[in-house]
């Protein structure tokens, strides 16, 4: 009958292949809203009676719409919810993978076709996707919080609830909960590498997947601020009676309006650039520091550490419109002063790109800002710490009738996760797979597999002396190190540069 028990109660699932059950919108943690809005999660409830785990749970507030994921509908509450996806031969005490969706903590959820969990379960892992609170409702700073019991990174600790969740309850799937590994890409990899640094999350956790890390987190100074600019947006007072007081979606249409407002401004500063309003931020309490400075101190020394990037990660976000267009040279400086990059990085890219446009020297530069260099600054960073940090990059690409695919965010996704054929992805993939992506996306798989398994992911560890690179290609290689003209040129930049 594929019914499972859980702490609450039982829960029915379905086959989603002949071999792997899943059970669907599971509820991890209280609906954050009326009197839980803005404050910790709160266990959810028990229910009597088996529930029904066959469709996903409501997607969090958000004003995107995503190609084959659901969208939200103002009164949709009970968001807080997990998906489960494992072996129907079970087994038990099979490693387990918890995924946290990416979407610059402003959109997605754990419906998206891309983290369908069957191929990973199929590998041996019972995977688990969660939703969590995005834009204002997850990461919004509340003024005076602390005292009026609205902490700063509810979204953070919504992914720590479902950490909890994993480990209270995980066996009845098949799982292993003293062997999972926590995993994410974009914004869903930087969660990972500041619940890495968490001591709310201590222990929930062995491994941990970034792929695409985004690097900034923000002082609690720029929280406040942006905090001000939403409620004037909104029409409420930047208190927390005011921001209670106004409705979600309020806080949504607000919050695209200050974005749209970066948007169009060149003088804005960083912002303009890519005007992503929320992220951690460094509170004190919940995130006392940031990622790179908690590896570097050794506070996540006991965890195992894969990180990956795409080599052309910006091409995306040029591709959808959601970065500004730089085509000039003079924009180009005012990009570099406005990041604060150190001299001559610039200038070396456009040495390394002799004959490409300015946009393309940008997007470049841009990409290895907020990704590339991040993603090997962690590993390497955790690696001299202690901890064993290993390092990939995804350099896929194909001419197509629409000419080149590129290797940008997101196309590792639905490679890493099995899922090629769905078509709702063959934008991200560029069309139809070929028998080498499908390759390619097995060996991704078993990757995945065999690092939350045992560690292992099938290439050697960074250590001081060497930065072993997977590079996932049609043809995989591994080199010593990241291209040696863009670290270069890095090495004399510090973090963070994203600054207000």
């Amino acid at each position: 009958m594929d019914v499972f028990s859980t702490k609450n109660g039982q829960v029915r699932g379905f086959r989603a292949a002949a071999d792997v059950v899943a059970v669907l919108g599971i509820p991890y943690a209280a609906p954050p809203f009326g009197a839980n809005r803005f404050r910790e999660p709160l266990p959810a409830a028990a229910w009597s009676g088996v529930r029904d785990g066959t469709e996903f749970g409501p997607v969090a507030p958000q004003s995107a719409q995503l190609p084959g994921a659901p969208t939200w509908s103002p009164g949709d509450e009970d968001v807080l919810t997990v998906n489960v996806w494992t072996p129907a031969a079970g087994g038990g005490r099979l490693p387990v993978l918890v995924w946290i969706h990416g979407g610059a903590y402003t959109f997605g959820s754990s419906a998206q076709p891309d983290f369908n969990g069957t191929a990973l379960a199929r590998a041996g892992l019972v995977v688990v996707t969660l939703n969590y609170r995005i834009g204002f409702e997850g990461f919004g700073h509340v003024p005076d919080g602390r005292v009026t019991g609205h902490p700063d990174n509810r979204g953070l600790l919504d992914q720590v609830a479902a950490l909890r969740w994993v480990r209270e309850n995980i066996a009845s799937f098949g799982g292993d909960p003293d062997n999972v590994t926590v995993a994410g890409q974009s914004s869903g990899a930087a969660s990972v590498a500041c619940l890495m640094v968490m001591d709310r999350a201590r222990g929930l956790f062995r491994r941990a997947v970034a792929h695409s890390p985004a690097s900034p987190c923000y002082p609690l100074d720029l929280a406040a601020a942006t905090t001000r600019e939403v409620a004037a947006a909104a029409g409420c007072p930047a208190t927390a009676d005011g921001l209670t007081g106004a409705t979600p979606r309020a806080l949504v249409v607000a919050s695209d309006q200050v974005v749209d407002v970066y948007r169009r401004d060149p003088s804005s500063g960083s912002r303009h650039y890519d005007p992503s309003l929320y992220a951690p931020v460094l509170d004190g309490d919940v995130l006392p520091f940031d990622p790179l400075t908690g590896m570097a101190a050794g506070a996540a020394r006991e965890v195992d550490l894969l990180v990956c990037h795409t080599t052309e990660e910006y091409r995306l976000l040029d591709a959808v419109g959601s970065c500004a267009k730089v085509t000039t040279e003079e924009r180009l400086d005012r990009f570099a002063e406005d990041f604060g990059l150190p001299e001559g990085l610039v200038a070396g890219y456009r040495d390394a790109l002799p004959h490409a446009p300015v946009l393309d020297v940008y997007l470049a530069v841009f990409g290895d800002l907020l990704f590339g260099e991040y993603a090997r600054r962690l590993a390497e960073q955790h690696a001299r710490a202690g901890g064993r940090a290993f390092l990939s990059r995804f350099d896929r690409r194909r001419t197509g009738p629409g000419g080149v695919v590129r290797a940008w965010h997101c196309a590792d996704m639905p490679f890493a996760f099995g899922n090629l054929d769905d078509s709702a992805l063959s934008f991200l993939i560029g069309g139809t797979p070929t028998p080498a992506d499908h390759e390619l996306s097995r060996r991704m798989v078993r990757a995945w597999a065999d690092f939350a398994a045992a560690g292992d992911p099938g290439w050697a560890p960074v250590t001081d002396s060497a930065s072993p690179v997977r590079t996932w290609t049609p043809a995989d290689a591994t080199a010593d190190g990241l291209p040696a003209v863009p670290r270069a040129l890095w090495d004399k930049a510090d973090f963070p540069l994203l600054r207000p």
